[in-house]
């Protein structure tokens, strides 16, 4: 043990080479943990989570006795893109160079339970995922796959039931019986509500889906996981570690509260519930994370009673993070997911998903795909990680991590628990405001430097490199599937379909029955996605999201700072010419639910001065051109991260020309390929703010345009 005397020395020591003495040298995290700079055994002193094993409780060390020598992590790759038939081409090439796992990414039509041919989709048919309208698409999606030796994963929570209900029959078609699929759904629900808003129906007739779906697996398939309780969303929300760690955990926990109330017993659908975690940048506080999960997932289901251990144990999916991604010297993300991919594995990952690197930019091609793959392959087989289980485990500064993380996500679990559980925290909107606090103030620390981006606000190139990125044709796309649709519908016996679209209505409508079952018969007669969504929605109804800014947080980052205080100025003067201050409408066209940047900008214009209107999701251009002419605004900023924005932001300037709103400045922001700004320009779109752009460089930009609208007024 180092003693007292030692430590004064070094810390003397420290002094004389640092400015500001050890103080100084003190890490404030995002979390609120005080990371030192220096770690001994003192540190480890009653921290009641160390002295065990791997595959033994509270396995923070891993839920499997020898991890990774025994068995290495399972190699996913998420993806999704096009048709199903373009999918299936690629998921079939990444299996043959050694993916072990099928990840399906769906378009966000999918995801929100519209078919193809439904008119609010026009623009997102296949962009950001694969488009399944029926169970002939799912066919042509595995086909080829051997759905009995192949696991899938599903990302999957709004239109749940009939995806879920037409993977089910694809893999009878193919001989397949529901007791040999093996694989997971996400089905998280709540993480919904929370960030990503793929959403359909309210709360508690979407809690009451997850039940069903525990329900059925738990009796038809034993080898399927029917959730993955996910705080990947989250921290690509914003959230910090800890907030991610307590939110998805207290998800978790209602999952189970939810199956209980169905009558299940505990052991019979614990052991297949599973967990997905985002990997960031922190790369020793990710790994301690992971540890800090299986602690307290253990904690939460001795609670519970079970008796089988394997209802103890939190196993996991991790994908490396997609907001660390950077467009601006794209090739540093190839180093950024390496490194996230160890912390993953440091952590105990059981199956991984490494991003490309030009994920920043559009969909992943196949040269960048492969580079992300083969980063676990190295890992795997090159760099002697998988020889040793845990091998941080006893780390002065991991298990102090650990320790502190989970005491500070318990206690924000705690909170959640005093307000009566997470269904009722997510419906009065808390965890959404603390995530989003947390996303504005972090985009304050990049604005101002305070967190370095290399390659962004900090050893910038003077001129950056085209890089290749896979383009989508969304009108050939829809055509496909619209083709399709039709020869579903003119095949199928009518009747039938009506018969067991009202059978499934019934279910819901009564409680009496199983949802999935019921989706899965009307599934087997070719009823569509979008009809088995309707069916549900005649009696759930939808869910409308409230629009809230946080505000004073960005603000007060830039309080005292000269550039705030010019832009003021500025906007002072335009307030005076205007007779009010500028108005700018934030918006979200599509079905696109990724709202950080929207927020992030909605809360820093704010906190500028000028006066914003925060536009409600998923809606068309000319709703959003309707709703820009009646709060009589003078900019509509469009936040696109779902690549609809060459068919939705020509339409959306049309459809303001058509209702008087012409003058109005149209600004488009996010995930935006570079190649696409000519052609957004040469529509009438004003500025393009791609990834990574400085917030407070936007908004002079935006004063710029309006200024110059102005000066050419009569």
């Amino acid at each position: 043990m180092t003693d007292r005397r030692t430590l004064d020395e070094w810390a003397a020591l420290a002094a004389k080479e640092t400015k500001g003495g050890v103080d100084a040298l003190v890490w404030n995290t995002p979390e609120g943990i005080d990371v030192k700079p220096l770690y001994t055994e003192a540190d480890l002193d009653g921290l009641s989570h160390l002295g065990g094993l791997p595959g033994f409780s509270p396995y923070v060390r891993g839920p499997r006795a020898t991890m990774y020598a025994g068995r290495p992590w399972t190699i996913r790759q998420y993806a999704g893109f096009s048709t199903a038939e373009a999918s299936n081409a690629f998921y079939r090439k990444a299996i043959a160079a050694g993916q072990q796992g099928v990840s399906v990414a769906f378009d966000l039509a999918t995801h929100r339970g519209y078919d193809s041919d439904h008119p609010r989709v026009v623009g997102d048919v296949g962009k950001a995922g694969v488009a399944i309208d029926s169970v002939e698409d799912m066919k042509i999606l595995f086909d080829g796959i051997p759905l009995g030796e192949m696991s899938v994963s599903m990302t999957m929570n709004g239109a749940v039931i009939p995806i879920l209900a037409n993977y089910i029959v694809a893999g009878e078609e193919q001989g397949v019986a529901p007791d040999r699929l093996s694989g997971t759904i996400q089905n998280d629900i709540l993480k919904e509500f929370m960030v990503r808003n793929t959403y359909i129906y309210p709360p508690e007739p979407s809690m009451r889906i997850v039940a069903d779906i525990i329900d059925y697996t738990a009796r038809r398939m034993p080898r399927f996981n029917s959730i993955s309780i996910s705080g990947y969303h989250m921290q690509e929300a914003g959230a910090t570690l800890v907030q991610e760690l307590a939110f998805t955990l207290a998800d978790g926990r209602e999952y189970v509260r939810a199956a209980l109330a169905k009558g299940l017993d505990v052991d019979d659908f614990a052991p297949r519930l599973s967990f997905f975690f985002a990997i960031g940048m922190n790369f020793f506080m990710e790994a301690a994370k992971l540890r800090a999960a299986r602690l307290l997932w253990t904690r939460i289901m001795e609670g519970f009673g079970p008796k089988r251990a394997t209802s103890l144990m939190l196993r996991t999916h991790c994908q490396t993070s997609g907001v660390s991604l950077q467009e601006q010297d794209p090739f540093n993300n190839v180093v950024r997911t390496a490194y996230e991919a160890l912390a993953a594995v440091l952590g105990g990952t059981q199956s991984l998903h490494t991003n490309a690197f030009d994920e920043a930019i559009a969909l992943p091609t196949e040269t960048s795909a492969r580079i992300a793959r083969n980063t676990q392959l190295i890992l795997q087989h090159e760099t002697g990680v998988t020889k040793v289980v845990d091998p941080l485990a006893g780390s002065y500064y991991v298990e102090s991590l650990t320790a502190e993380m989970a005491d500070k996500a318990w206690a924000l679990m705690e909170e959640i628990e005093a307000m009566g559980g997470m269904t009722r925290a997510v419906a009065d909107g808390y965890p959404k405001r603390l995530i989003e606090e947390a996303a504005t103030r972090r985009q304050a620390e990049v604005d101002r430097g305070e967190a370095v981006i290399v390659g962004v606000n900090r050893y910038a190139l003077e001129e950056e490199t085209a890089v290749e990125f896979r383009a989508i044709d969304n009108e050939a796309v829809l055509a496909s599937q619209v083709k399709r649709l039709a020869q579903t519908r003119a095949q199928r016996d009518s009747g039938a379909v009506a018969s067991a679209l009202e059978a499934l209505a019934a279910i819901a409508r009564t409680g009496e029955g199983n949802l999935l079952e019921g989706a899965v018969a009307a599934a087997r007669v070719r009823a569509t996605v979008g009809e088995i969504s309707d069916a549900l929605r005649g009696v759930f109804g939808d869910h409308v999201a409230g629009q809230t800014v946080v505000g004073g947080i960005y603000g007060a980052a830039y309080e005292g700072d000269p550039e705030l205080a010019t832009l003021r100025e500025r906007l002072a003067e335009v307030s005076g010419r205007l007779a009010t201050k500028p108005r700018i409408l934030v918006a979200k066209l599509g079905q696109d639910g990724h709202d950080r940047g929207a927020k992030v900008i909605a809360s820093a214009f704010g906190d500028m001065g000028f006066s914003v209107v925060a536009g409600p999701l998923f809606q068309t251009p000319e709703e959003a051109a309707s709703l820009a002419v009646k709060e009589r605004v003078h900019v509509v900023g469009v936040s696109s991260l779902a690549a609809g924005h060459l068919t939705l932001m020509p339409q959306l300037v049309e459809a303001l020309k058509a209702q008087g709103g012409g003058d109005i400045v149209v600004v488009c922001g996010g995930v935006v390929p570079r190649a696409d700004y000519d052609a957004l320009m040469a529509a009438g779109v004003a500025a393009v703010f791609g990834p990574g752009t400085n917030v407070m460089q936007a908004g002079r930009a935006v004063l710029d345009l309006l200024e110059g609208r102005l000066r050419n007024t009569p």
